[in-house]
C-alpha cells in the first residue's frame, strides 16, 4: 500500500475510534495476505469458526485501546 490510508490515530469520537480500529485491523489482513481471491477462501472457513471470530475481536480491542490512549481516552485537557 503506497497511499497513506493512516495520517493519524486521532479522532473525534470513541465511535470514529472504534471504526478505525476496525479499519486498523482489515487493513492488516490485507497487507499480510495480499491475493483477494485467498483471502475470499480463507474467510470461507474462519467466518464459521467462533474461536477465530473471538480472536480477531481481540485484535480490534487491542487497535482500540491503542487509539483511546493516543486520543487521551476522549477527555478534554
Amino acid at each position: 500500500m503506497s497511499d497513506v490510508w493512516l495520517p493519524s490515530l486521532i479522532t473525534s469520537t470513541p465511535q470514529e475510534g472504534y471504526e478505525l480500529a476496525v479499519k486498523m485491523s482489515r487493513v492488516a489482513v490485507k497487507m499480510t495476505q495480499p491475493d483477494p481471491e485467498i483471502r475470499a477462501e480463507l474467510r470461507s472457513v474462519y467466518e464459521h469458526d467462533a474461536n477465530s471470530l473471538i480472536l480477531a475481536s481481540s485484535v480490534v480491542a487491542t487497535h482500540f485501546q491503542t487509539i483511546a490512549k493516543a486520543n487521551a481516552y476522549w477527555k478534554a485537557s
